[in-house]
């Protein structure tokens, strides 16, 4: 669906498109005539007309409606209140908001549709009228899959209802009327929100619109059990909106009212979240590349053993899968050796599941099947066609929620197409990462044309780009699935690999640190953590951390410059254990000043805070710690030039120098001590590091076991949902087959007909119960040889007969007689399997007893009869409609002097040239068959040239009609 067509959206107005064939001209009219010519749609009428005449379609409808009638031109412009017209022997699209012909295709109007779906998405009606075959069906689905409404004439209504039949089974029509009543839903719709305003929804205040739709992904949640919330809400939004317009509801908030109160409703709009739009052999050329690149790829090099492995996600109605598995044997056939063949096809969608097990395809979804591949993969049935039991049996169909079941696992592909147009990039991600662990280490991925891997390209690489076609790449990023809680379609865990974070709390943690710095201090800084490592540096930090030998470190100790540690230490320590800013004055540090050429060393004094803090969220400890240089007397005393201030100095000096000394000597021990201390501690963190590595080391193999265990179970997990799904399909098929059992057993006790079923080495199969007494049967001789059993029938060569039929596929057809001299119809055919394969041979017995008695009564009375007719002494000729003699009788062949060669089969009145050509009595002969009369005692006098004269009585009437028609016996007395 193109939501972006080349008008701009504001410009866009409704187009409906109208199709039918036989019968819709009446429909035509009786829809057009009730709509006002002021609607704001522009109606294109798709019919099927004679190739061969003119049409007179458009100048017969101009007589009966308001809005202007015109005949199609290739690209006319298509205006609002106008009916267009499709020419005969045409075909009809809408592009850039104009129609285009082109020579006739064979379904016309899908073609039209599929346009129309392109060209106005949520502004496409389309209507469905009166017709005889199943053009337009496919057509309606694609307008509804582009946002469209859909309409269907009801049967009832309808002059031929194949084609609306065709639509409605579909499932994709949103209503079915009379002609007339969807003239007035037209002009409901026509006035409603979703086509008239340029939008795809009501304007009404986001917020409030996100309340109503979590709501109804609720609703869908709870009576589904599937979760839309991460499903691309651009789409479901139209489609809810869609739903609104079809109820005439303006406000989302009505919406949801009618949800809660009209279940039925909830089931609508998941069907319609879920559409399925698909067919058989998606992008030829995809398969194509398929055939040259992927299979030879996955045959190359594989044992005799090794089973394909696909998976259909998001099969639909398993036109996809069935393609891969027909493809797929079609490139196989030229191969020595068959591997097994294994294809799981999944969908959420139960209804889309059933119709894809049944395997059952109207025609028009065969138009993409190439003619020999339909009729060797294809059994042609009443509706359509049908999937050949060879093909069937390689696709296990099942439902699954791809987002919250396990996955399949040690696939060769797995075709996903046109399913990641609707998820969020979180699913699609996190959808990716279960198609990569499933994929075997050289399997491949196939996705729709318009979808990519998105966020993941380390995954896999593209061996198509247009195909989209990629292969897996080997990844660490291990599977990211947990089965959901029960009702719920999706988990909330993350959906793709882990990403180094450039998160909220990062920013969050700068964002604080500069509210603290910037109100409080000004000085360089680090922030730590409650392990003391630095996570970010504030201003100039060079002049208090220096990075010392050895292994890199970001820890604040080892960072620190000697003279700071201790009092940092203390310091940090002191704000962990209170959770209080903690301060330290007046710390010396000793740094190199530059003088000319030479670095002297030059003392200053600085401060240490330490503030500690959290973040909202995660609630962890961080701590600001911040260096500042305090001006104290020594760093002025240079500013200073007063003499006498000097000497005054000069002479403290010498009173406090000792007792500076003591107290420097002093503070040189206890540092020395503290350093011991220290040196200890250090020691004995290292110990506490290196028993911590061995601890991070076995916590790292048990954390590596951990992973494995967990990827076992992902396997078990995986290899359960395969068991439980094969196990769901086989119970499918012993319930089917247990049906067909049961009816094929009661159809067989039911009829009262003898017939014998054989295999292919005549040994039985099933028989019924009048069977069992022509054939001397009991029901322990199923499994027997035919030859063991000795049959009522004088028929000696009866099983070379069967033989000969299976080998030759002729049916046999002859009356036969039971050694009691009762006589049967006996027919051989061909036991044919759904596969067109011959497995044995089918007898049937038709008891022709009472028949043949009677044909045998038939023929001794009709021998009877005629020898009475020859023993009469009066000449009797019988004619038919045509006055032509059938017979006559020995006295008339006597007394006439002529043949029956000469007689039978002539008309009457060209016997003995032209003799009887007598118009009186050709006048009584044809009102004798016109009127039913009889012709009595009309008397006849003439020179017959090898008899003489004659003077005859004849009468005449009319016999009881036979096959051959109606029949008149005359009757002629001899009057001397």
């Amino acid at each position: 669906m193109n939501d972006s067509p080349p008008l701009a959206q504001s410009k866009l107005f409704p187009i409906v498109g109208i199709g039918a064939s036989a019968g819709g001209l009446e429909a035509f009219t009786q829809l057009l005539s009730f709509l006002p010519s002021d609607t704001g749609m522009a109606f294109v009428l798709v019919q099927h007309l004679d190739p061969n005449h003119k049409s007179l379609l458009t100048e017969i409808l101009s007589r009966s409606i308001a809005m202007p009638v015109r005949e199609v031109q290739d690209s006319m412009a298509v205006e609002p209140d106008n009916v267009y017209v499709i020419p005969p022997n045409r075909t009809m699209k809408i592009a850039h908001g104009s129609l285009h012909l082109s020579p006739r295709a064979k379904m016309t109007i899908d073609e039209f549709f599929f346009s129309l779906a392109t060209e106005r998405g949520g502004k496409a009606i389309g209507v469905i009228l009166s017709g005889g075959d199943a053009d337009g069906s496919l057509g309606l689905e694609a307008i509804k899959e582009a946002g469209g409404i859909t309409f269907a004439q009801s049967e009832n209504s309808a002059g031929t209802a194949i084609m609306p039949h065709n639509a409605i089974a579909t499932g994709q029509v949103d209503f079915i009327l009379s002609p007339e009543q969807i003239a007035e839903k037209l002009v409901s719709i026509s006035r409603h929100p979703y086509v008239t305003s340029s939008t795809s929804g009501p304007t009404i205040e986001s917020e409030k619109v996100t309340d109503s739709i979590g709501g109804i992904f609720a609703l869908l949640r709870s009576t589904t059990g599937v979760d839309f919330t991460d499903y691309k809400h651009t789409t479901i939004r139209r489609r809810i909106f869609r739903r609104m317009a079809l109820y005439r509801l303006d406000d989302l908030d009505d919406y949801v009212s009618y949800l809660q109160e009209n279940k039925a409703e909830v089931q609508a709009l998941y069907q319609e979240l879920l559409i399925n739009v698909t067919k058989f052999f998606r992008d030829a050329t995809v398969f194509k590349t398929l055939k040259q690149k992927v299979f030879p790829a996955l045959t190359r090099s594989r044992g005799a053993d090794a089973p394909i492995r696909f998976w259909v996600a998001g099969c639909s109605t398993g036109e996809e899968a069935y393609s891969l598995a027909i493809c797929l044997l079609e490139f196989l056939a030229h191969y020595h050796y068959k591997p097994t063949i294994q294809i799981f096809a999944t969908d959420v969608n139960e209804f889309a599941i059933e119709k894809a097990r049944l395997g059952i395809y109207k025609e028009n979804q065969m138009v993409d099947v190439p003619p020999g591949l339909r009729e060797r993969f294809f059994t042609k049935i009443d509706d359509g066609y049908q999937i050949n039991k060879s093909v069937r049996e390689l696709c296990i169909f099942a439902r699954q929620n791809l987002i919250a079941d396990p996955p399949f696992s040690k696939l060769d592909l797995i075709s996903c197409r046109n399913v990641f147009i609707y998820f969020g990039t979180a699913l699609q991600k996190k959808v990716l990462s279960v198609f990569h662990y499933g994929l075997m280490p050289a399997g491949f991925l196939l996705l729709g044309s318009s979808e990519t891997v998105g966020e993941l390209p380390d995954l896999f690489t593209p061996i198509d780009q247009k195909g989209r076609i990629f292969t897996k790449q080997p990844s660490s990023i291990s599977l990211n699935w947990e089965p959901s809680s029960p009702g719920y379609g999706l988990t909330n865990h993350s959906t793709g690999p882990l990403i180094p974070l450039k998160s909220n709390n990062e920013l969050e943690l700068q964002s604080l640190t500069d509210e603290i710095v910037l109100k409080d201090y000004a000085p360089a800084g680090v922030v730590i953590d409650a392990n003391l490592e630095i996570i970010l540096f504030r201003g100039q930090t060079g002049n208090y951390l220096e990075p010392s030998p050895g292994r890199a470190s970001l820890n604040l100790f080892n960072l620190a410059r000697e003279e700071l540690r201790l009092e940092l230490r203390t310091a940090v320590h002191q704000a962990k254990q209170s959770g209080q800013p903690v301060k330290k004055d007046r710390i010396s540090l000793i740094q190199k000043k530059a003088a000319g050429d030479q670095e002297l060393p030059h003392s200053h004094q600085i401060r240490i805070n330490v503030i500690p803090f959290q973040l909202k969220e995660s609630h962890k400890d961080y701590f600001l710690v911040l260096f500042e240089r305090l001006l104290t007397p020594a760093t002025l005393e240079g500013d200073f030039n007063n003499t006498g201030r000097n000497r005054i100095k000069r002479k403290q000096a010498s009173a406090e120098q000792q007792e500076m000394e003591r107290l420097q000597q002093e503070l040189l021990s206890t540092k020395a001590y503290l350093q011991s201390i220290i040196s200890e501690q250090q020691s004995t963190n290292q110990d506490l590091r290196a028993a911590n590595e061995e601890i991070l080391s076995s916590n790292e193999e048990l954390q590596s076991t951990n992973e494995e265990l967990q990827t076992a179970k992902e396997e078990i997990q995986a290899t359960n949902e395969e068991l439980s799904t094969i196990n769901e399909e086989l119970y499918r098929r012993n319930v089917f087959s247990t049906n067909v059992s049961n009816d094929l057993q009661n159809l067989l006790g039911s009829i009262n007909i003898p017939l014998l079923i054989l295999e292919s080495d005549l040994r039985i199969r099933r028989f019924t119960a009048t069977a069992a007494q022509i054939f001397n049967l009991i029901p322990g001789d199923i499994g027997r040889p035919f030859s063991d059993i000795k049959h009522n029938l004088d028929f000696p060569n009866l099983e070379q007969q069967i033989l000969e039929v299976i080998d030759t596929l002729n049916l046999y057809h002859q009356e036969v007689r039971d050694l009691k001299g009762h006589w049967y119809d006996l027919r051989i055919r061909p036991y044919r399997t759904l596969d067109n394969r011959i497995d044995g041979a089918v007898v049937v017995l038709i008891d022709i007893n009472t028949l043949k008695r009677g044909l045998e009564e038939v023929r001794a009375a009709r021998d009877y009869a005629e020898a009475i007719v020859q023993t009469v002494r009066q000449s009797l000729i019988v004619l038919n409609a045509g006055l032509q003699v059938v017979t006559a009788n020995e006295m008339f062949y006597q007394t006439f002097g002529i043949s029956a060669a000469e007689t039978e089969g002539r008309l009457i009145f060209d016997l003995e040239k032209g003799a009887w050509n007598i118009p009186r009595l050709r006048l009584l002969l044809e009102e004798l068959l016109v009127q039913n009369t009889q012709i009595q005692n009309f008397e006849v006098q003439h020179d017959f040239e090898r008899v003489g004269s004659k003077s005859m009585r004849i009468n005449a009437r009319r016999m009881p009609p036979l096959e051959g028609g109606e029949l008149i016996l005359l009757v002629f007395e001899d009057m001397g």
